[in-house]
C-alpha cells in the first residue's frame, strides 16, 4: 500500500507527480527544484539555488514522518558540473554525520531552468 505526501509548507507539484510516496516505511521523494512554498523561484546562484532545495527536500521528508537523517539516497542533478564544489559544500551542511548514498549527475536542462534538483529515498522514523 501507498501513502501520498504532500505539505503546503513546499513547493506544490509542477506536474502529475506527488512531492513523496511511502510504501512499507520507504519514503521517496520526487525532485525538489529551487522553488519556495508559493511557487516562486529563488533568486540567485548555484549556492541560493542549492539551499532552497535542501530546505524543501527537509520539509518534504518531514511531513512524511522522516528526517533527513533518515535519508539512505540522493541524486543531484546539476546543470553544470562546474558547481559540485560549490552544491557539495552546502549540501555536506545538510547532512553532516552517516551521510546517505548519492550520485550527481549534470543533464542538458531541468524543469524552469534551474541549476540544481535534488531527489531522495528516507526511511519513515522508527524504520
Amino acid at each position: 500500500m501507498k501513502t501520498v505526501v504532500l505539505t503546503k509548507n513546499a513547493p506544490q507539484p509542477i506536474g502529475p507527480y506527488s512531492q513523496a510516496v511511502k510504501a512499507n516505511g520507504v519514503m521517496f521523494v520526487s525532485g525538489q527544484i529551487p522553488l519556495d512554498a508559493s511557487g516562486n523561484l529563488v533568486a540567485g546562484g548555484v549556492e541560493e539555488q542549492t539551499r532552497q532545495v535542501l530546505d524543501n527536500l527537509k520539509t518534504v521528508v518531514e511531513a512524511g514522518g522522516g528526517t533527513l537523517d533518515g535519508v539512505v539516497k540522493t541524486t543531484i542533478f546539476l546543470k553544470s558540473m562546474d558547481d559540485f564544489p560549490k552544491v557539495n559544500a552546502i549540501y555536506g551542511t545538510y547532512f553532516k554525520a552517516d551521510p546517505p548514498a548519492r550520485s550527481t549527475i549534470q543533464v542538458a536542462r531541468l524543469p524552469r531552468d534551474v541549476l540544481v534538483e535534488i531527489e531522495a529515498v528516507a526511511l519513515e522514523t522508527g524504520c
